[in-house]
């Protein structure tokens, strides 16, 4: 009589061997995957509305002429408001011939345009922008100037 060929002899088999290692190498790399790009970039910026990424209008705050002299005007608006969805863009436009800085009073972030401030100086003839997407009220100033003085108000719209 013959030998009985049981089933649980293919499961031991190499080609069961090599299929089970290649199903956990399959899963491990779908985990890193995940855990390490789809998860963090779905964490990393909170949902925003999209007419408060994309407002109707910028807002400019002009760093006049003569900024520099204490006394004289810095920031025009002074106290700017500004309304999220509609004019939260802002953008701050050196027009003086001395460089200057947007730096707030206390560290400010925006859960989704980050820390609030102009990295470095603004050169004369540049720009800093910034996009609000929260409602909150920063003073500021410049860092070479502290004289120069301004605050913005982001309020929520009413519509």
């Amino acid at each position: 009589m013959g030998e009985k060929k049981s089933l649980s002899a293919t499961a031991t088999s190499p080609a069961y061997g090599i299929g089970l290692i290649a199903v956990i190498v399959g899963m491990s790399v779908g985990l890193i995957f995940y855990t390490g790009f789809y998860l963090p970039e779905s964490l990393a910026k909170p949902s925003v509305s999209e007419h408060i990424l994309n407002p109707e209008e910028t807002f400019v705050i002009d760093i006049v002429p003569g900024a520099v002299i204490e006394g004289n005007d810095s920031y025009v608006p002074n106290k700017a408001t500004v309304l999220l969805g509609i004019s939260n863009h802002v953008i701050w436009e050196n027009n003086d011939e001395t460089p200057h800085t947007v730096t707030p009073d206390h560290r400010t972030a925006d859960s989704y345009s980050g820390d609030f401030g102009s990295i470095g100086v603004v050169m004369p003839g540049e720009t800093f922008e910034f996009l609000f997407t929260e409602a909150q009220e920063i003073p500021y100033h410049c860092d070479p100037h502290p004289w120069m003085k301004g605050t913005i108000k982001i309020e929520k719209s009413r519509f």
